[in-house]
């Protein structure tokens, strides 16, 4: 019989490139949570697979619903069980902080009590957590590593405490198999329009077409981040549970290319057919605070795994910006933002 893989938040960035990478390279049957109104294209090229069931299956459920989560558990019975669904978006956390806790931090709680009522001791579990834990880090304590102190600059990030807590908490307290990683900046194909490299891209691709000024509206752009590439993070969240893994053990995981937002921008301009692109601040893409010196240490995951970043940041921006290329080629209702 095939291992199950559950994917809570299949559709997105992350979630979509993770079911590429188990689909191509192991033989897991895979499971995706998703709401019933989760837009598909991020998984457009699985839908032949869903819809003759044919290792991709598909199923609508809430992670703010607990009852939703007991049943999908209880008739997959998962070996494991990628935990991507969230309220992902930091600066959007300052608008909705309540929906952003109640998603990351009772949404992970109910998939946990999930596993825990059923009993599913041997089903190795991954938590999202994220680097914005870390928040407003002191410059002598770049890199980063897993036991610096949390000191989160957003509500999101607070959420992410408490999603990287309760991860922890479920293992010592109830035995589960979870393993916590904290994501540094990662990005790529797919990226959500609302994160800022990503953002700038769209608006450099509108920009070729003529359907906008040659504006790039930004925010903070000296805020000092490590880049990788999601399809490096995807690959990274299958070993953490295949490769010697440790009940309640945490990793930082992050890119190898560390600069500056302004730099990133500078990048995809350099790649756009449109030489002649104006920079233009807008308060509204301004975090009340920021975390903003963003920077990994990555040797313990290293060491436990071998992982190591294979993707270059130039590639990755390249795969960005022709992904907005591509999408705008085939849609009419790109916003700017």
């Amino acid at each position: 019989m095939k291992k199950k893989a559950i994917i809570t938040g299949i559709t997105g960035m992350v979630g979509s490139h993770l079911c590429d990478y188990l689909f191509d390279n192991t033989d897991l049957e895979i499971h995706g949570i998703l709401r019933w109104r989760s837009p598909l294209i991020n998984i457009k090229d699985k839908i032949k697979n869903i819809e003759n069931f044919d290792r991709v299956f598909l199923h609508y459920a809430d992670i703010n619903d607990l009852s939703s989560l007991i049943k999908i558990m209880d008739q997959v019975k998962p070996d494991y069980v990628f935990h991507l669904a969230a309220q992902s978006f930091p600066r959007t956390s300052f608008d909705i902080p309540l929906e952003t806790i109640q998603t990351n931090i009772l949404g992970t709680t109910n998939l946990l009590e999930s596993i825990k009522f059923l009993g599913l001791q041997n089903t190795w579990i991954h938590i999202c957590s994220s680097s914005e834990v870390f928040g407003r880090v002191d410059k002598k304590n770049i890199p980063i590593k897993e036991d610096n102190t949390f000191h989160p600059a957003s509500p999101y990030a607070i959420s992410k405490v408490g999603t990287d807590l309760i991860g922890r908490f479920y293992a010592e307290a109830y035995k589960l198999k979870t393993i916590t990683t904290r994501m540094f900046t990662h990005t790529g194909p797919r990226r959500g329009d609302v994160f800022a490299e990503s953002s700038f891209a769209k608006q450099i691709a509108l920009i070729e077409t003529g359907q906008i000024q040659p504006i790039v509206k930004v925010g903070n752009l000296k805020s000092l981040r490590t880049y990788g590439d999601v399809r490096d993070a995807v690959r990274a969240y299958y070993m953490a549970l295949t490769i010697n893994p440790i009940p309640g053990e945490f990793y930082n995981i992050g890119g190898h290319h560390t600069c500056e937002v302004g730099e990133v921008l500078n990048k995809l301009i350099s790649l756009s057919t449109c030489k002649k692109i104006e920079v233009q601040v807008d308060k509204d893409r301004l975090r009340p605070i920021d975390a903003d010196l963003q920077v990994p240490d990555v040797n313990k995951f290293h060491k436990h795994t071998g992982w190591k970043n294979e993707i270059k940041f130039e590639d990755t921006m390249i795969d960005l910006l022709n992904y907005w290329r591509d999408r705008i080629k085939i849609s009419n209702d790109i916003l700017s933002r």
